[in-house]
C-alpha cells in the first residue's frame, strides 16, 4: 500500500516501500535516464549484457514487486533497492546519470528521514501539492483524506483483509455506494490512467469520499467485523451514508457531484471548482 509517484526531470518513477527501503520501477528507471519509448525492450538487453559482463547476481536483485500500473491497476513489476538501482545507472550511457544518482541518494536520504520522523513525509507531501499548483483549502482536505483512508486500511488489515484484491474490493464497494461508480469507472470519466484518482478531485468529491471512508471505519468498530465478507457489507452501508448525502445536495444544487473535471489536463477549470 505503501507506493509513490516521484518525478526526475518531469519523467514519473514509480517506488514502493519494500524491506523498509525505497525500490523503484526499473522500467521507469531507464525511461527517465534514457528517453526511450521501448524501456522493456532496453531493460531486457541491458540484463543479457549484465550478465554477460558478470554481473551473474542480477535477477537475484531484483524484486517482482506490485506498483501501479500504466491502467492503474496493481501489477508486478521489475523493481530494485537504491544499491541495484546505482549499479544498473553505472551501466546505461546517459548525460543524465550523475544528476539521476544525485536525485536517487537524496530520496533515499529523505526515506531515512522519514522512518526517524513521520511528520517530514507530510510536511514533503503538501510541499509536492503545492509544487503543482493546488490551492492551500484542497491540501488540506487532501491530506485529511490520505489520514482517513490510511486509518481504514489500518482497521481492514486487522480485520481479515490480506490480499491487495481484498482492497480493491472493498475500496470498490465504498465508491459504487458513494458516487455510483467503481475507481476504475471514476478515472474513466475522469479521462485518467496512471494517474492517482484522488488528485483528480475537487473540493466535494474529496469530502464525499472522506466521509464514505470514515463511516465504513465507524461501522467495522462498533459492529467488531471480522472478514472479508462482513467488510465487505460494512463498506457498502458505510458508502451509503456518503451516497444518500451526495444525492440530498445534488437536489438542492440542481446538479451532479461526480465531474469530469480533471486537473492534469483542465487546470484552470480544475481550481474554478475549489
Amino acid at each position: 500500500m505503501n507506493t509513490k509517484i516521484a518525478l526526475f526531470k518531469g519523467k514519473t518513477v514509480r517506488r514502493i516501500i519494500h524491506n523498509n527501503e525505497w525500490w523503484f520501477s526499473v522500467v521507469d528507471v531507464i525511461e527517465a535516464l534514457t528517453g526511450t519509448d521501448r524501456a522493456r525492450k532496453y531493460w531486457s538487453d541491458l540484463k543479457q549484457k549484465l550478465i554477460k559482463e558478470g554481473y551473474v547476481e542480477v535477477s537475484e536483485k531484483i524484486g517482482q514487486l506490485k506498483i501501479p500500473a500504466p491502467d492503474g491497476k496493481m501489477r508486478e513489476t521489475d523493481c530494485a533497492n537504491t544499491e541495484t538501482v546505482f549499479r544498473l545507472v553505472q551501466s546505461i550511457p546517459s548525460p543524465k546519470a550523475e544528476p539521476f544518482k544525485r536525485w536517487l541518494a537524496n530520496v533515499g536520504f529523505e526515506r531515512v528521514k522519514e522512518i526517524e520522523d513521520p511528520e517530514l513525509a507530510t510536511k514533503r507531501t503538501r510541499l509536492l501539492y503545492k509544487l503543482k499548483g493546488y490551492s492551500d483549502g484542497w491540501i488540506e482536505k487532501r491530506m485529511r483524506g490520505i489520514a482517513i483512508r490510511e486509518e481504514l486500511t489500518d482497521e481492514w488489515k486487522d480485520r481479515g483483509a490480506r490480499e491487495e484484491k481484498d482492497y480493491e474490493i472493498l475500496t470498490a464497494e465504498i465508491s459504487k455506494a458513494t458516487f455510483g461508480v467503481t475507481p476504475s469507472e471514476y478515472k474513466g470519466l475522469k479521462g485518467l490512467r496512471r494517474e492517482n484518482l484522488r488528485d483528480h478531485m475537487n473540493d466535494l468529491e474529496l469530502i464525499f469520499t472522506m466521509l464514505g471512508e470514515r463511516s465504513t471505519t465507524e461501522i467495522h468498530r462498533v459492529e467488531d467485523s471480522k472478514g472479508v465478507s462482513k467488510l465487505k457489507g460494512d463498506a457498502a452501508r458505510g458508502g451509503k451514508v456518503a451516497g444518500d448525502a451526495r444525492q440530498a445536495l445534488e437536489k438542492q444544487l440542481g446538479k451532479r457531484i461526480v465531474s469530469k473535471e480533471n486537473y492534469l489536463k483542465e487546470p484552470e477549470s480544475f481550481k474554478k471548482l475549489k
